[in-house]
């Protein structure tokens, strides 16, 4: 196919253009849209590219006056992985960074892009299938292969959120920046993404003319840790079959604060609710990880050949919350 390039040299007339031209759409690494262009699932008319725009503030990882840290959409997978503040304070998010595809895509793909890709879904990336998310009448994975797709939140489309950064970025109350023609606004982390329960054909809330500019931390705690655990059929460069973020504060031995996301088993990154709850206000002494891993997906409903990702969240639950409890001093 053919399509325009256009290198706009501020995010103004970025904006400008993904509003005023319905067929344009942004690419900054690339590693996702162009694939889809190649395969025939993505037909733009423009690409905005993005890395020409000259703004500072979309690039680059600087500590916030509260004490928590600003990330540039731009900036890439691999600096997100390499820069020592993330490591430190939000190991998490440092950690599925690092496990993030291969060292090719994570040196190109941008943060942005990361939690913007599309679905995984073989229905919806091939090129031949118009199922119910490309605008076809059903889902072809219900009778279909649903191997790799959620075991709850699905609705009439039982994709997974691919990204891997997603998780753990919900899991440590994060926050983005969105900008337009009409200014800036700040949205929690967990309410950027949507499901096909909302919205068929898209799986964020930006709106056309909209960009996604950058992600901000909180600070941390005294007492908090965090963990990311990956499971995968492959050791390097592949998707989540299930993943786990999780985030705990520990004071005076006992849990203040836990904060747990699953990837792999729903449309958006799905906040284990039960595990939080059962962790919070818990002596360290007094959890059973295997407990806290069991209640990490309520009421799933698998499809005829995803069933293993409900003993697989819970283990790996299990073994995150394991490790963050494992890492505590006994004056914590």
């Amino acid at each position: 196919m053919t399509f325009r390039l256009v290198q706009p040299t501020s995010l103004a007339e970025a904006c400008a253009i993904l509003a005023d031209e319905p067929g344009a759409a942004p690419v900054a690494g690339g590693t996702d849209l162009l694939s889809e262009i190649r395969d025939g699932t993505a037909t733009p008319d423009t690409l905005v590219a993005l890395d020409s725009i000259v703004d500072a503030d979309m690039v680059g990882i600087t500590g916030t006056a509260d004490g928590g840290m600003r990330i540039g959409a731009l900036t890439t997978i691999a600096d997100v992985a390499a820069h020592d503040g993330i490591r430190e304070r939000y190991a998490a998010l440092g950690q599925a960074a690092a496990g993030l595809a291969t060292p090719q895509v994570r040196n190109l793909g941008t943060l942005g892009g990361n939690l913007n890709q599309r679905p995984r879904c073989w229905y919806y990336r091939h090129p031949l299938t118009v199922c119910l998310k490309r605008g076809g009448d059903r889902c072809f994975a219900v009778q279909g292969v649903g191997k790799y797709l959620c075991i709850t939140g699905g609705d009439r489309c039982f994709i997974v959120h691919p990204s891997d950064a997603a998780v753990a970025l919900a899991a440590l109350g994060a926050s983005v920046t969105i900008a337009s023609g009409h200014g800036q606004r700040i949205v929690p982390i967990e309410d950027y993404f949507v499901g096909p329960d909302v919205d068929l054909m898209r799986e964020n809330v930006l709106r056309p003319g909209e960009l996604l500019t950058a992600v901000t931390l909180p600070p941390t705690s005294e007492g908090q840790r965090s963990i990311y655990l990956k499971a995968r059929e492959r050791e390097s460069g592949d998707f989540a079959l299930v993943s786990v973020a999780a985030a705990l504060t520990v004071t005076d031995g006992v849990v203040t604060q836990a904060s747990v996301a699953l990837g792999g088993v729903a449309p958006t990154p799905y906040r284990a609710t039960g595990t939080e709850e059962y962790l919070r206000g818990k002596a360290v002494g007094e959890i059973d990880a295997g407990e806290a891993g069991a209640v990490a997906v309520a009421d799933p409903r698998p499809l005829p050949d995803n069933a293993y990702k409900v003993p697989m969240a819970a283990n790996l639950t299990n073994r995150a919350v394991a490790r963050l409890l494992a890492s505590v001093s006994p004056s914590s």
